[in-house]
């Protein structure tokens, strides 16, 4: 049988960030293919999170290009890359605290789906989606709990929810498992890889154990370029990514 041709979901070309007089993402080219769970590591101010920014549009690059799906996405808005299927947890889903977890999931799948459906549809909709993310996260026995009483762990878990409410075809995670207990982590490893069966994943994530267990491909980034990319050995193997990282 055939192999299935691997299909780009995300690519980047030539993308570049300055602040200041600091060059944060450096010209990187990036490809990210259908379906995969990458994740992007480096060590502090290496450009992780500003790269993932401009992937989803809260920060504007001085050049290069970003295209999804492919389509040129570079000078779109976060609220449309929202629309066609980016979600990045940690900008677009930002908890209320005074609001249940219920409520801060739905208001989430609101944002998707009320741009489609009016009235009774919608509302169940919300309902739905709103329901489905609170079991898969493990918050349904919290669903009425304020987010602002839910542990810092559990409000990162909502932040996953809010995303998946989205119905994304990308989920963009930006160090996830903070705050979570070694049994939690276990369980949201788990619910990466439910997940990737449906929505590709991105995140960035410090935790090497928890990259190592997920990643089918692996990014370094330092001083705003690709230090080296591939399979989670070949990478631990890296000299340049050990010195620059692992601390070899």
């Amino acid at each position: 049988m055939a192999a299935v041709a691997a299909v780009t979901l995300l690519a980047t070309a030539g993308l570049r960030r300055d602040f200041g007089g600091l060059r944060a993402v450096d010209n990187v080219d990036f490809a990210l293919e259908q379906g995969e769970i990458r994740a992007i590591i480096g060590p502090n101010g290496a450009g992780k999170t500003t790269f993932v920014s401009l992937i989803c549009g809260r920060v504007r690059p001085i050049g290069g290009r970003i295209v999804f799906e492919g389509a040129d996405i570079t000078n779109l808005p976060a609220h449309e890359r929202v629309n066609r299927g980016i979600a990045y947890t940690f900008q677009i889903t930002s908890v209320y605290g005074n609001l249940s977890a219920f409520d801060n999931i739905a208001l989430a799948a609101q944002s998707s789906i009320g741009k489609r459906f009016r009235g009774a549809v919608a509302v169940v909709d919300v309902a739905r989606r709103t329901g489905e993310a609170l079991e898969r996260v493990g918050l349904a026995d919290r669903r009425n709990v304020r987010a602002g009483d839910l542990a810092y762990g559990h409000q990162r878990l909502l932040e996953v929810a809010m995303g998946l409410a989205l119905a994304p075809k990308l989920l963009i995670l930006d160090e996830p498992t903070q705050g979570l207990s070694d049994s939690e982590i276990a369980g949201f490893c788990d619910l990466i890889r439910a997940i990737a069966a449906e929505t590709t994943v991105l995140l960035i994530e410090h935790n090497m154990a928890v990259v190592m267990a997920l990643a089918g491909k692996i990014t370094v980034m330092n001083a705003g370029k690709i230090l080296a990319e591939g399979s989670p050995e070949a990478v631990r193997a890296d000299e340049a990514v050990q010195r620059a990282y692992l601390g070899g």
